[in-house]
């Protein structure tokens, strides 16, 4: 059962392995396991965040100690099912390893795992964020996994698998989360707005879509701070405004004149975006977006690139004549604008673009490091030697 005052994410979280959206290679395998008794006792789920990492593996937590299983899923009834649904599942153990990443912890892990579990079948210990346990704390739960309980299921779940100990790795079945593409988030978000009376249209869902870049969590909690903000009705120039997003048009008008025109027709748009007070850190990223599909579409990749036909079709035009060596110059100085200092500045902007539009570039990665001077010589009189 959900509370009307759930955040999104949590209130739309899938309960079944078939609505985890986007991760059929995993869910497919894990539902198989399931239906043929061969459960693994650790598990790997690594991948961008948002892609469903931690639903999972609450999802097959649930499926393990269902008292009436079906055909590899949870039946979502049971009392088991109901108390993993309401956060009040004692064999179901979440473990945030940023805030409980000392050898302590796991040590204490590995005490209370030798106890029975109390109303299901197994103990599941979901560590999320596991690359963040200390070098002390990844042995010992090395020696847990070494020798596991028979009623207990490690679930690893990580945003950077290359931090984690290839002795862990080596331990676990992995499975690979893969970032979502727009439609399957589009198509999730028509789903809520439709559930929560949430007028909008496409091109609104797209949008957030693209801003998430993948991930389903981050794109629910952007729907949600739409609606809270506009109630019932949102529209394409108010999600523009409540994302901090530069205008569109922006963004592709000044791509087509850093590929097309001169440095003169794009330092007027950063300069007139910058007193419009818009964000030039976003300006730079929509531009990116678009030059990146300017790219694929140069290297004859037309699925899948988040930007719409209007947009694809412009940088088609825009490319014309440009070569890719160009394009990929142009991109990689855009990201080299750094915006940390000062956000609001326009400068960072305008020298990756012009070091991009220009032969030579106008300011160098690293200055020069000057040669040591040579020392000084005294200027006092030497005395003459002795006889």
């Amino acid at each position: 059962m959900t509370s009307r005052n759930e955040v999104f994410y949590r209130k739309w979280r899938p309960q079944r392995f078939d609505e985890v959206a986007g991760q059929d290679h995993v869910t497919h395998t894990l539902r198989q396991a399931l239906r043929t008794n061969r459960v693994a006792h650790a598990y790997l789920l690594c991948g961008p965040r948002g892609t469903g990492k931690t639903s999972t593996a609450r999802i097959l937590a649930k499926a393990l100690n269902c008292l009436e299983p079906r055909d590899g899923e949870p039946c979502g009834a049971c009392e088991n099912c109901v108390a993993v649904n309401e956060n009040r599942m004692l064999d179901l153990i979440e473990i945030d390893a940023a805030s409980n990443r000392g050898i302590d912890n796991i040590r204490d892990l590995r005490d209370k795992a030798r106890f029975a579990p109390g109303s299901g079948a197994y103990k599941v210990y979901v560590i999320d964020e596991v690359h963040q346990l200390s070098g002390d704390a990844f042995n010992a739960l090395l020696k847990t996994l070494e020798e596991p309980p028979p009623h207990v299921i490690f679930v690893l779940a990580t945003t950077e698998t290359h931090r984690v100990p290839a002795t862990i790795l080596s331990r676990c079945q992995r499975f690979d989360f893969r970032r979502l593409t727009n439609d399957v988030v589009v198509d999730k978000l028509a789903e809520i707005a439709g559930e929560e009376d949430i007028d909008t249209d496409e091109e609104v869902l797209s949008l957030i879509a693209r801003t998430a870049y993948g991930s389903l969590r981050d794109a629910e909690n952007l729907l949600e701070q739409l609606a809270v903000s506009y109630g019932s009705q949102v529209n394409i120039d108010q999600a523009l405004e409540l994302l901090g997003l530069g205008d569109e048009e922006s963004s592709m008008e000044l791509a087509i004149a850093a590929l097309k025109s001169g440095p003169k027709e794009a330092l007027e748009i950063i300069n007139r975006e910058a007193a419009k007070g818009s964000d030039l850190a976003r300006l730079r990223s929509g531009t990116v977006d678009v030059l990146r599909a300017g790219l694929l579409v140069k290297a004859g990749v037309e699925d899948a690139l988040g930007q719409s036909q209007e947009a694809l079709d412009a940088m088609t035009e825009a490319g014309r004549g440009v070569s890719l060596e160009k394009l990929l110059r142009i991109v990689s100085e855009l990201e080299k604008a750094d915006f940390r200092q000062n956000p609001s500045s326009p400068l960072p902007l305008e020298i990756a673009l012009l070091n991009a539009m220009t032969e030579q570039p106008v300011v160098a990665v690293a200055p020069a490091i000057a040669a040591p001077a040579a020392p000084m010589q005294s200027q006092r009189p030497v005395a003459p030697a002795g006889p």
